[in-house]
């Protein structure tokens, strides 16, 4: 598999993503659900969202690599939430480590939703290449 990545603009650089992502010569193509912070239980957590957003990349996380796939292979990564506010006040000190420590360098988009299923403030939604 090849991947390419496209930021024509020097503040994309600070946005934790890129503008667009190429990928050829892949293997397979994995689109992930929504995830959110439910256990294996399917209950959803009545945590803050900080502690959402660690239970959600572990999630994520788990699908992904149980699907036979790497979590640096990332190349489109979509956030629900139902605060942007709360999501940069709150979460990036776990956001920015998960995204660093995969080296994903992805195409994203991040929207504010009015509501998430029960509790639940935060959803991420992956699409991964092999």
């Amino acid at each position: 598999m090849e991947k390419q990545t496209f930021d024509p603009w020097g503040w994309g650089k600070s946005t934790n993503s890129v503008q667009a992502v190429e990928v050829k010569n892949s293997s397979g193509t994995l689109y992930c659900s929504g995830q959110v912070a439910i256990d294996h239980n399917g209950v959803p957590s009545h945590a803050d969202m900080r502690s959402q957003l660690i239970q959600t990349i572990a999630n994520l996380e788990q699908l992904i690599e149980e699907s036979g796939y790497a979590c640096k292979n990332i190349v489109r990564l979509n956030l629900y939430t139902t605060s942007t506010q709360d999501f940069f006040t709150s979460c990036m000190d776990v956001y920015v480590p998960f995204i660093q420590k995969h080296g994903i360098q992805q195409a994203t988009t991040l929207l504010e939703v009015k509501g998430l299923f029960a509790t639940l403030t935060v959803e991420l939604e992956a699409t991964v290449v092999k």
